[in-house]
């Protein structure tokens, strides 16, 4: 019996973050950091972890007890918007522990704590920017605005969100930790072993968690190497540098391509402009004609009527139409004896 439960129990090995939050000084510290609060008594705090016996399916990183609320946390390496529904097998475990089936048939109403579930994100690939929720009904196959069942999971970045590292100083020695490793194993090309270890001797040189890995060294190299696959971590660093290499070429880009278009565009609009100004340039040059026309059209008159000519004989004399002329005649007419040639165009304006 004993030997089925090992077997069961050696598929939930820990991670360093397990180990660290078994702490209660260390949990009760996360907590404040998340809270605002600031508790010293871990009594006060029970620890309500899934430990992954023999009679459960689900282990979890971290879960406690606290004032009438349950915390429960999650660690994750990878994007993993399925939180929700681990959560969801998760507080069902914790709840199945607290209450016996016998409760549940009580006439009067049990009280429950308030549950609470935040995801740690310290992952590569790109998902939670700073901090995020993600819910149960948004894995919903049928998309609802009022969902019967809902669970929320707040979601912190901490290889960003400085706020929380700075409020939790075993956080910020954790990340610290890590950094080492991914830089080692990244960077340096060291396995998995060899960069654990030197992270950890470096961590203990600069007076970070120097307690923990002493205490538990073999551990933590143990559980690296189960948790680390090389090549895809490498793999990863990888795509995180071309990812930040893309994103900065691409406003360098931006900007070639950016004039590029500008002398496409200026090329196309400076034809687009050319046409109508020829078009507008017409339209001058044909009334600045019709003017000169006109004005020549009221000096013949004008002398023809000097001379004391009809309006037939003008009419007749300039092949025009009399009706055409007839105007223009009786403008001048009008205009004697100075016959300005302003004042008469100023008269056919009005007429």
């Amino acid at each position: 019996m004993a030997e089925k439960k090992d077997n069961v129990t050696s598929k939930f090995k820990d991670n360093v973050f397990c180990m660290l939050y078994r702490d209660k000084r260390n949990l009760l510290e996360l907590y404040n950091a998340l809270n605002n609060s600031a508790y010293t008594n871990v009594d006060d705090l029970q620890v309500t972890t899934l430990n992954g016996g023999s009679y459960m399916k689900y282990k979890n990183d971290a879960s406690f007890l606290l004032c009438m609320s349950l915390y429960m946390f999650e660690q994750q390496s990878s994007k993993n918007p399925n939180m929700p529904l681990r959560f969801l097998h998760y507080v069902s475990d914790v709840f199945r522990e607290l209450f016996s089936n016998s409760m549940l048939h009580r006439r009067s109403m049990i009280k429950i704590p308030v549950p609470h579930f935040v995801t740690f994100y310290n992952g590569l690939e790109k998902w939670i920017e700073d901090e995020d929720e993600i819910r149960l009904s948004d894995m919903y196959e049928i998309p609802t605005d009022n969902p019967e069942l809902e669970l929320k999971v707040r979601v912190i970045n901490i290889n960003k969100d400085v706020h929380i590292l700075n409020k939790c100083k075993t956080l910020r020695d954790y990340m610290t930790f890590v950094n080492k490793v991914r830089f080692k194993m990244g960077v340096e090309g060291d396995d998995v072993r060899i960069a654990v270890t030197e992270a950890m001797d470096e961590c203990i040189d600069e007076d970070i968690l120097v307690d923990f890995f002493e205490k538990h060294r073999e551990e933590v190299v143990e559980v690296s190497i189960y948790d680390y696959d090389e090549e895809d971590v490498r793999r990863t660093l990888f795509e995180e540098a071309k990812e930040m290499a893309k994103e900065e070429l691409k406003e360098v880009v931006k900007a070639e391509v950016m004039e590029e278009v500008k002398s496409e565009v200026r090329e196309e609009v400076k034809s687009e402009v050319r046409e109508e100004v020829k078009s507008e340039v017409r339209e001058e040059i044909k009334s600045e004609m019709r003017e000169e026309v006109k004005s020549i059209v009221i000096n013949q008159v004008i002398k023809k009527v000097k001379k004391s000519k009809t309006l037939e004989t003008i009419a007749s004399e300039l092949e025009e139409e009399e009706a055409d002329i007839k105007p223009i005649y009786e403008a001048v007419v009008s205009s004697a004896p100075d016959y300005d040639i302003n004042v008469i165009k100023d008269r056919l304006d009005n007429m």
